[in-house]
């Protein structure tokens, strides 16, 4: 069975999501913790809440994935920059705790010129000085693209910040196809030596999710730029070797594509048709 969803709005409400991702066809589906452009979140309401665990329940879902809004730069040298991630970091965890949702991904940040030890050291200590071991919540570090200064866009990066952190067992991995292609990795002519790489650096048990992007780029451009489902570099051939992959077909996959509601569910019965 494809578990696949894609990104919806959590204005109108959780059990709203949950309606909205059956009748695109989804069994699961991904939302911001807050604005993703700025720092509110809503308030939780918790009857709300209740009813979206009870239409989970009864439609067999896929684990749902929170996302952490784009301000949360973990990595940042500016204190109010890093303050806020520090804090918004710890309300999404305490809010996840009530939410039926078990997986919370975040992009590691941005080091800003400061270079990509003090930007990882910065997320460690981030991760430390917030998570207890007692969470329930994965956190999952996100594949990047490397734009800019960006960190996370190889394995190794990704693999430096998990050694930091105290309780490591915590920490996943999201891979974004878009971003790991932009990046360097050839998921389209050689799929199975990138999965290869990622088990001998990260531990293929670590990875959770799939962010299901094709890229409007070249391989290693380092830029993030997503096209709709077969429409972009990567194209439909390889991105339907992603989802049967015997490592990856069980996991959730997330479109992220530009696309509203209803592409996303014209994409996701295209893809359920192979």
């Amino acid at each position: 069975m494809l578990n696949i969803g894609s990104h919806l709005s959590v204005s109108k409400g959780y059990e709203n999501m949950g309606k909205v991702a059956l009748k695109m066809g989804a069994n699961t589906f991904q939302f911001f913790t807050r604005n993703p452009r700025g720092g509110s979140a809503k308030e939780l309401d918790l009857e709300d809440i209740k009813k979206l665990k009870k239409l989970m329940e009864e439609n067999n879902f896929a684990p749902i994935l929170a996302h952490a809004p784009y301000t949360l730069n973990m990595a940042s040298y500016k204190e109010d920059t890093w303050n806020f991630a520090k804090r918004a970091f710890a309300d999404d965890l305490k809010r996840l705790e009530i939410i039926p949702c078990s997986l919370y991904n975040f992009h590691p940040g941005n080091h800003t010129g400061k270079g990509v030890e003090y930007g990882i050291e910065r997320i460690a200590t981030v991760l430390n000085e917030i998570m207890t071991g007692n969470e329930s919540t994965m956190v999952l570090l996100e594949t990047m693209s490397g734009k800019g200064t960006e960190i996370g866009a190889t394995f190794e990066e990704l693999r430096m910040i998990i050694d930091k952190v105290k309780y490591s067992e915590l920490i996943g991995i999201t891979l974004d196809t878009c971003h790991v292609f932009s990046a360097g990795y050839d998921i389209v002519n050689n799929l199975d030596g990138v999965l290869e790489e990622f088990d001998k650096i990260l531990g293929l048990d670590r990875l959770k999710a799939i962010h299901l992007n094709d890229s409007m780029t070249e391989l290693g451009s380092r830029k993030d730029r997503h096209a709709g489902i077969g429409e972009g570099k990567i194209g439909l051939e390889a991105i339907i070797n992603i989802i049967h992959h015997p490592v990856l077909k069980d996991l959730p996959f997330f479109l992220e594509t530009p696309y509203d509601v209803e592409g996303h569910q014209r994409e996701i019965e295209l893809l359920k048709m192979y």
